[in-house]
């Protein structure tokens, strides 16, 4: 039995020339837009280091089955303060069947740029959820992975209190990878779901939505990394489908999976993301990583005027790699955001 344990501790220093909505990390989905009370008000810094982590990682490759357990957290949960305990990995593994919390089908974490800011790009596919997943080897270089999935749709209402979110199946896709060593790897991801809303009451006063509803959402990853000359690295992906704002790394902050059209009928709601990211290394010891992301949301007038519609992501950083546990990075990062009445 192999027993790796790894704490990687961090601390970041951040300054906003102006308010960007989170003193912690770069939130494109958070940035302020005309007629909200918070834009504005001056240069924001920041120091935290809520982004270090625990990882334990139990391998026994000579058994039968090659079990493993793994096991990371980092201190970015919802519940505020300065340190706040948020579970990012916990599962168990044996012959090939993954059960627990971590990544799901939809997401390639491979694809996501080498970036200082630790939340990364707006349009990365982040799906860490409670699932079961088998994954079966085709042939040598191809492998495809079957997945069951916590739902938890969160659909938009005309009404926060006369309607909630119900889910009547798992969510369930699979995803195909091609990886060949020193080129790089592509894969193809696909989600489906049942986005359901039952209605609680008869008050709401602008459209039939007390009735209980479902509506199919599906979803579609491409991405890939490949290895160019010297040890750089491309990166890209591209995701498009209904129903599937809760995956998206910047619009899963908020209710952006379903909505209720003119008519009361609830529709899911069409995504489209965009990510690319290069990295050069300057050398053994410097490296830089640019990497741009694009999302936009198609709206339903029930969502309000300042529903999320659309943002842009730029980054740009330096990192010298001091020695193999320590790293020192500074990055100049980009955003823009968009709600559905047109205000930024």
């Amino acid at each position: 039995v192999l027993i790796k344990f790894n704490a990687k501790p961090r601390v970041d220093f951040t300054y906003d020339t102006d308010n960007a909505g989170d003193d912690n990390r770069f939130i494109t989905a958070k940035i302020p837009v005309a007629g909200d009370p918070a834009k504005g008000g001056g240069a924001v810094f920041n120091a935290n280091a809520k982004g270090s982590q625990l990882r334990i990682d139990v391998r026994a490759p000579e058994i039968d089955g090659a079990p493993r357990f793994y096991y990371q957290n980092d201190f970015f949960a919802s519940s505020g303060g300065e340190f706040g305990y948020r579970m990012q990995h916990i599962y168990g593994k044996l012959y090939n069947v993954t059960v627990g919390y971590t990544y799901g089908v939809f997401e390639d974490p491979d694809v996501w740029p080498d970036t200082v800011d630790y939340e990364g790009p707006n349009s990365a596919i982040f799906a860490r959820v409670p699932l079961v997943h088998y994954q079966l080897s085709l042939i040598p270089e191809w492998a495809i992975t079957l997945g069951l999935e916590q739902p938890e749709s969160l659909p938009s209402t005309l009404d926060g209190e006369a309607v909630k979110g119900v889910n009547h199946a798992p969510d369930g896709g699979f995803n195909v990878r091609w990886e060949r060593s020193k080129v790089g790897h592509v894969q193809f991801a696909t989600i489906l779901r049942d986005i359901g809303t039952r209605g609680v009451s008869e008050e709401v006063t602008t459209g039939p939505a007390t009735d209980d509803q479902s509506v199919l959402g599906w979803g579609l990853n491409l991405s890939g990394a490949f290895d160019l000359f010297g040890r750089d690295t491309l990166l890209a992906q591209l995701t498009y489908g209904h129903g599937i704002g809760r995956y998206s790394n910047d619009a899963g902050f908020f209710d952006t999976d379903a909505a209720f059209d003119e008519g009361g009928d609830l529709v899911a709601l069409p995504y489209l993301g965009v990510l690319i990211g290069y990295t050069h290394h300057w050398n053994e010891e410097w490296r830089s990583t640019g990497s741009y992301g694009y999302v936009e949301m198609e709206n339903e007038e029930s969502q309000g005027p300042d529903a999320y519609h659309a943002t842009h992501y730029a980054s740009l950083n330096v990192m010298w790699q001091i020695n193999h546990v320590l790293t020192l990075g500074l990055e100049g990062l980009y955003g823009h955001k968009e709600t559905q009445d047109g205000s930024t």
